[in-house]
C-alpha cells in the first residue's frame, strides 16, 4: 500500500479509536463506585491511612507496582515522572510496592523518581484490589483510582497494566517503526543489552540467566522475599538500575 493510503487509513482508525474511548468514558462516569477500607501503608515516616494519601484532593491515582525486581514494571514508573506534575493539578498520585520503605527510597533516588511511594507490606491491600494473585502470591501491575465520598472511600476504577496499554507510551512510538516492538523487552539500564544478546548468540549465556524476564514474561512470580533482586536492584547481568 502507498505511503498516503497507508497514513490515510491509519489515521482513520484512530478516529474508531476515539470514538470507542469515548464510549469507555461514558460508561466509566456510570460505574457504581466500590467501597474500600482505609488500608494502612508504611513509609519512612511510619505508618499512614489510604484516607491521608488524598491530601487536598477528593480523587487518588494509586499504581500498584510489583517493586524493584520488575523491569517493565521500571520503566512505566520511569515514565509516571514527568506526568505526575501535571496530574497532581487535579489528583493526587501515589505509587505502591510490596518493597520495605528504605528499598523504595533507595532505587527511587537511582531513578530520579520524585513522586509519592508507599509500602503495602504486610497488609492485604494489593490482594484485596485483585493485584495480587490469591493462588501464587504473586503480584500484579496496575493502577486503581479511589475517591472520598460521604465520608468513605470508594474505588471507581481499575486497570491492569501490560505491553501495549495506555500508560507507557514507549510501546506507541515503537509501533510507528516499521518492525513494531520486535524483540524489545524493558531492561533497568540498556549499557548491556548488545553484549547481552551476543552471549546468547555464542551459547554461553547460563541457564538460570533470564535478562530479558519481567513481569509480563511467562512464569515470573515476584515473590514476598525475593532478596536476590531486591538487596542489588540488579538485573540478570549484574548491571543496576540506572
Amino acid at each position: 500500500m502507498q505511503y498516503r493510503q497507508t497514513t490515510e487509513k491509519l489515521a482513520a482508525y484512530r478516529k474508531e479509536i476515539e470514538a470507542l474511548r469515548g464510549r469507555m468514558r461514558d460508561l466509566q462516569q456510570a460505574v457504581e463506585p466500590e467501597p474500600v477500607d482505609n488500608y494502612e501503608f508504611v513509609t519512612n515516616d511510619g505508618a499512614v491511612r489510604l484516607s491521608q494519601l488524598f491530601g487536598d484532593k477528593d480523587t487518588l491515582i494509586t499504581i500498584h507496582n510489583m517493586g524493584t525486581s520488575c523491569p517493565a514494571c521500571t520503566m512505566w514508573a520511569d515514565g509516571y515522572n514527568g506526568l505526575v506534575p501535571h496530574l497532581q493539578s487535579r489528583v493526587a498520585f501515589v505509587m505502591t510496592t510490596p518493597d520495605d520503605p528504605q528499598t523504595q527510597a533507595d532505587f527511587a533516588r537511582s531513578r530520579g523518581w520524585g513522586f509519592r511511594m508507599v509500602s503495602h507490606q504486610g497488609s492485604d491491600f494489593a490482594l484485596d484490589m485483585g493485584y495480587r494473585n490469591p493462588d501464587t502470591l504473586g503480584w500484579r501491575p496496575g493502577i486503581s483510582v479511589f475517591r472520598k465520598k460521604d465520608g468513605r472511600i470508594v474505588r471507581v476504577s481499575d486497570q491492569q497494566l501490560g505491553p501495549g496499554d495506555d500508560f507507557c507510551s514507549v510501546y506507541h512510538f515503537l509501533d510507528m517503526v516499521p518492525e513494531g516492538w520486535a524483540d524489545f523487552r524493558p531492561r533497568f539500564t540498556y549499557a548491556r543489552s548488545v553484549i547481552a544478546r551476543s552471549r546468547r548468540r555464542r551459547g554461553n549465556l547460563g541457564p538460570s540467566t533470564h535478562p530479558d524476564r519481567d513481569c509480563f514474561s511467562p512464569g515470573f512470580r515476584r515473590g514476598r522475599n525475593d532478596d536476590r533482586l531486591k538487596a542489588g536492584y540488579s538485573d540478570d547481568l549484574g548491571t543496576g538500575p540506572g
